[in-house]
């Protein structure tokens, strides 16, 4: 039986494959995509400011730093231990559709999905309410205290870092023809390269409106009718009522236990339950003995996605317009039968499949902790890339894409209707053992993100990796499942495995009826804090993929 996960700062034999160590500090600790956002977060923890505090400045500086991934135009989710009350929280801070935006009122489009890059993709930004609603909540300083550092990147500048620098240069032919997104994020025509400084200053001058006059001046104010006149202006269907009614939601977690550990996830409308349900499946297997160098330890991780997936299309949608049944899709006498449908000679081929375009979401993850024992998970993002490329230039930031993920069927419960959240790929993740918090942790990556989340909780569990090589370990994708949107599976998706992956298991694979290929960057991005419940240290982990840190105090 591996070590307790509550004692992985221990030192213990270093796996190969490892690329740093991780980072212990006692009173505090922060983890994310830009080691300069990770250096305002642990600045705010110094100045006395919460957790929340120090998770809301490093998302503000990434809205700045990050408009790969995530801004003000998307939406968030997060996941708050409160030591005093020893609770965790959720918050689901996603938006809605607007209210005049029917299935009826759209046009037929041939695939039957929904544009990623266009205005009927267009749902209410959550991201300022749930900064408002987090900090409101569990916060001790002022937003304009907290927003400061992100306002000075953006009206001064920042050295753009590596791996943001590429996505950004990736970004350029796919959204430079939609409207205003030249004009804000291709400063003398091109995506700035890796070390050129990028400033915003239309972007400043926004934050500066949120640090004065928080929720009213996004939704009741002067960003609100901007932002609406802006859909007139072209073709989108948001009114001030969309705005003016935005709210996010206090939700109560959902989790399973996973050979003693708790992973912890936001109820649907996102798709942390099939986390939640992969383990349940997985935990009927022995992966400890099995080993990450037997190819039935990856055929099990990939079909069990694949059964979760299933559940995922089927089901999962915004509770407040249709019934999900979490009750039963968390019952363990449920993956015992899930896990006897699982082939260990053969691929299974014909799960009822996901639309591919899933296989690349752009998000971004973050971890802090603080000396109090709070500890936060919060994720952001406007779904991929830069969302639908519509960018308001006055504001200096854009509009997501996640309307994209409803279904046009009028018979699926993920349907499009007024004023309803879309299914949802962010999911931040926690873990808990014995009622101490022990991790948290996310993986960024649209439909990465619960196969991933549940490959890091695996190693740590299982395979007995610390907080760092959990991370740093060689991961798969799995695309091609079914899919809330309504496409179906065909031959068994497609399997994506990072090099690490020793060969002979490749073949194997392979010989199973695995269809591999090759693919960049689908593998998500991976930030986490953990605490050892015996002594309080904090563990930081930063992903190895990305330009991120981890840093403490």
């Amino acid at each position: 039986m591996p070590e307790s996960p509550t004692q992985t700062v221990e030192a213990h034999p270093r796996a190969p494959f490892a690329t740093r160590s991780v980072v212990l500090a006692r009173h505090g600790m922060v983890s994310a995509a830009q080691p300069l956002a990770v250096e305002a977060g642990v600045e705010v923890l110094r100045r006395g400011g919460s957790a929340v505090d120090a998770a809301l400045a490093v998302n503000g500086c990434l809205a700045v730093m990050e408009p790969t991934a995530c801004g003000l135009g998307g939406d968030l989710f997060a996941l708050v231990w409160e030591p005093k009350s020893r609770k965790l929280h959720g918050l689901n801070a996603s938006g809605r559709s607007p209210r005049a935006l029917a299935i009826e009122r759209l046009p037929g489009f041939e695939n039957g999905l929904i544009p990623l890059h266009s205005p009927y993709a267009w749902t209410v930004p959550g991201c300022v309410d749930g900064w408002c609603e987090l900090r409101r909540r569990f916060g001790k300083l002022s937003m304009r205290e907290i927003l400061a550092p992100a306002i000075a990147y953006a009206r001064e500048g920042f050295p753009v870092s590596r791996v943001i620098a590429e996505d950004w240069a990736r970004g350029v032919p796919v959204y430079r023809e939609r409207p205003g997104f030249a004009e804000v994020f291709m400063p003398g025509g091109r995506a700035p390269r890796e070390g050129e400084v990028f400033s915003n200053l239309a972007l400043a001058r926004t934050l500066e409106a949120v640090a004065e006059g928080e929720r009213d001046a996004f939704y009741a104010g002067p960003v609100a009718q901007v932002l609406v006149r802006y859909s007139h202006e072209h073709g989108g269907f948001f009114s001030r009522e969309d705005f003016a009614l935005h709210l996010s939601t206090w939700d109560e977690p959902i989790h399973t236990t996973y050979r003693g550990v708790e992973l912890w996830e936001m109820p649907p409308n996102g798709q942390g339950l099939a986390a939640l349900e992969m383990l349940n499946l997985l935990e009927n297997f022995d992966l400890a003995s099995l080993g990450r160098e037997s190819a039935d330890y990856w055929h099990l991780l990939v079909e069990a996605k694949k059964v979760a997936f299933a559940d995922r299309a089927r089901y999962y949608a915004d509770p407040t317009f249709a019934e999900v049944p979490v009750e039963e899709l968390l019952s363990k006498e449920r993956a015992r039968r899930g896990a006897s449908r699982i082939e260990l000679g053969r691929a299974m081929q014909r799960e009822p499949a996901d639309d591919l375009r899933l296989a690349r979401g752009e998000t971004t993850c973050l971890s802090t902790a603080d000396g109090d024992g709070m500890m936060v998970s919060l994720i952001q993002s406007h779904y991929t890339g830069f969302g639908s490329g519509y960018v308001v230039p006055s504001l200096g930031f854009g509009l997501q894409s996640r309307g994209a993920q409803f279904s046009l069927d009028h018979r699926h419960p993920n349907a499009l209707e007024p004023g309803k959240r879309p299914f949802h790929t962010i999911i931040p993740g926690f873990l808990t053992r014995d009622g101490e918090p022990y991790a948290a942790f996310a993986v960024m990556g649209a439909d990465m993100q619960p196969q991933g989340q549940v490959q890091v909780v695996v190693n740590l569990v299982d395979l007995g990796l610390d907080l760092q090589e959990a991370g740093d370990a060689p991961r798969f994708h799995h695309g091609g499942s079914s899919e809330p949107t309504g496409a179906a599976m065909t031959a068994g998706g497609v399997l994506h495995l990072e090099p690490g992956v020793p060969p002979a298991v490749v073949g194997e694979l392979a010989r199973r009826g695995h269809r591999i290929e090759p693919a960049r960057g689908v593998y998500g991005g991976y930030h986490a804090v953990a605490r050892d419940a015996r002594s309080g240290v904090y563990a930081g982990a930063s992903e190895s993929r990305k330009d991120g840190c981890a840093l403490g105090y």
